[in-house]
């Protein structure tokens, strides 16, 4: 399934293509991502970046050995994360065209989520050395 997002200002609009009509989303509570966005990472779990226009309004930060962050140049709007060892982007969830299917299923880096917020929905959650093992698992 093909959808679309662009950016705030309209610059860059990206061509994502999904594994399912179903979306899942997880929230990453790590330090980066709330710093990054200002709260929660809502993401979809992965998608294919199949087209880009205005890639050189795209800024990408490295943000770690195994991560880039990707923004517009022009409106900071965050694009993407993308996790380089398993060639994986995640979008933010608000960036999508709307009228998406999307299941809240996870939690990533639960261990880091500050107490001054919560989620009711029940998903599975994971702290930050159960995130790496997995990753770790998967090379």
């Amino acid at each position: 399934m093909i959808t679309k997002g662009k950016c705030l200002c309209g610059s860059v609009e990206l061509e994502i293509e999904l594994a399912s009509p179903e979306t899942e989303i997880a929230a990453c509570h790590c330090s980066m991502c709330r710093n990054w966005l200002g709260g929660p990472m809502l993401a979809i779990d992965s998608g294919i970046l199949k087209g880009v226009k205005d890639e050189s309004s795209i800024t990408r930060f490295q943000s770690s050995e195994w991560a880039e962050r990707g923004f517009c140049n022009k409106c900071g709007t965050s694009l993407f994360y993308y996790l380089k060892p398993a060639d994986q982007y995640h979008f933010p969830v608000g960036l999508l065209e709307e009228g998406l299917q999307i299941k809240f299923s996870h939690q990533i880096f639960i261990d880091k989520k500050p107490e001054y917020y919560s989620f009711s929905n029940e998903t599975q959650n994971m702290t930050g050395a159960e995130v790496f093992a997995h990753f770790e698992s998967e090379q």
